[in-house]
């Protein structure tokens, strides 16, 4: 009876906690996201989006078409839209390399994003989805995205501060 109760009462936690996430909470994040990082992309000149610190590291422009290119993936797992881009290489895609490029993609990508988690049903938060080695909820691979263009701006700021620009100021609400 014990485990049984014990069981029931992890059960209804977790029911709590995916009941506290909603779509339009998600994409209110996600929406900011994008903000904040377009912010990024237009606070580097065009001249310096080929700037790395060191050879052995990503550009400017390769950051951000990495970083677009793990929205879409991590938020497919999640969502369950059909990927875009999925046979490219975005970051090694010489064509993209540009600002307004970048700007495009970084665009595209949350929009895809966004659009897959309006479209997506609340209640299937909790349903694991395995993608190689990972087993986790709908849920977790969406905010796997969230986390993903978070680290790459992170980087991004360096990057600005090396060339003597400020970062954007970040937008909690």
């Amino acid at each position: 009876m014990k485990k049984l109760m014990t069981l029931l009462f992890a059960l209804l936690i977790i029911t709590s906690a995916y009941s506290q996430v909603t779509t339009e909470t998600l994409v209110a994040d996600f929406e900011r996201a994008k903000a904040l990082s377009l912010d990024y992309v237009e606070a580097m000149p065009a001249d310096k989006f080929d700037y790395q610190p060191t050879e052995d590291v990503r550009t400017y422009a390769q950051q951000f078409l990495h970083a677009s290119q793990g929205t879409i993936g991590l938020s497919s797992n999640g969502t369950g839209a059909d990927r875009i881009y999925a046979n490219a290489n975005l970051e090694k895609d010489e064509a993209l390399q540009s600002k307004e490029e970048v700007k495009r993609m970084v665009t595209e990508s949350f929009d895809f994003a966004i659009d897959a988690i309006r479209n997506m049903d609340p209640d299937s938060f909790g349903e694991i989805v395995e993608r190689g080695p990972f087993k986790i909820t709908r849920l977790a691979w969406i905010q796997k995205a969230h986390e993903h263009i978070s680290h790459h701006r992170g980087q991004a700021a360096i990057y600005l501060r090396m060339n003597g620009i400020v970062p954007p100021q970040y937008k909690l609400f």
